[in-house]
């Protein structure tokens, strides 16, 4: 039985290797994959999703215009798809979530998510709280901070390593820009709590 999945975690735990191993696992069956990632996240390049460790895989893209349900449909009226992996999910609106839940429901395909659950202020991506609502399944993707507890929150840092409190929700970026944390770090690390919460 279809189900929707969300995979969720915070900065640098590896989410998008997890992605890319499951849908290589697909490949290896024989069976077909269809990935799908952020429109404005090309830090590995256009329409890819890519691991810090080194490992890519080709995949289309959405942005915040874009009905998932009617790609779906026409994706596999195209041809079979064994199961559907979303990167970057926390960019999703909330109508694209809904969108990806009837697909499972209505066209029996598979859909696993991977994203982060809260930006770094605290709080919750609207892809990420829609997620966190629908989905049949949820497994963490556990990181560590560096007193070794798990990470569950992370700071966005500016480029001499001052902790940005507030700004866009939405800033592409990597180890350069954000470190995960336990929540008490991140509380030591933001004050408590950042501006305007």
């Amino acid at each position: 039985m279809a189900k929707l999945y969300f995979h969720y975690s915070t900065m640098n735990a590896g989410k998008s290797t997890v992605l890319l191993q499951a849908a290589h696992n697909y490949r290896e069956r024989g069976m077909v994959p269809y990935l799908l990632t952020a429109h404005f996240d090309n830090r590995a390049g256009p329409a890819q999703i890519a691991s810090r460790i080194g490992i890519a895989a080709d995949a289309d893209t959405f942005d915040a215009s874009d009905d998932l349900f009617l790609r779906l449909k026409e994706r596999l009226a195209a041809g079979p798809v064994a199961c559907v992996f979303i990167d970057e999910a926390q960019f999703l609106s909330a109508d694209q979530v809904w969108q990806l839940a009837r697909a499972v429901d209505d066209f029996g395909v598979p859909v696993m998510c991977y994203g982060l659950r809260v930006d770094f202020r605290g709080t919750l991506f609207p892809g990420s709280a829609t997620l966190l609502a629908l989905a049949d399944e949820m497994r963490e993707v556990r990181t560590i901070c560096h007193c070794g507890k798990k990470a569950t929150m992370v700071i966005r840092q500016a480029a001499d390593g001052t902790v940005l409190r507030d700004g866009a929700q939405v800033q592409i970026g990597g180890n350069e820009t954000y470190v995960s944390l336990c929540r008490r770090h991140w509380r030591e690390a933001t004050g408590d709590r950042p501006a305007g919460t």
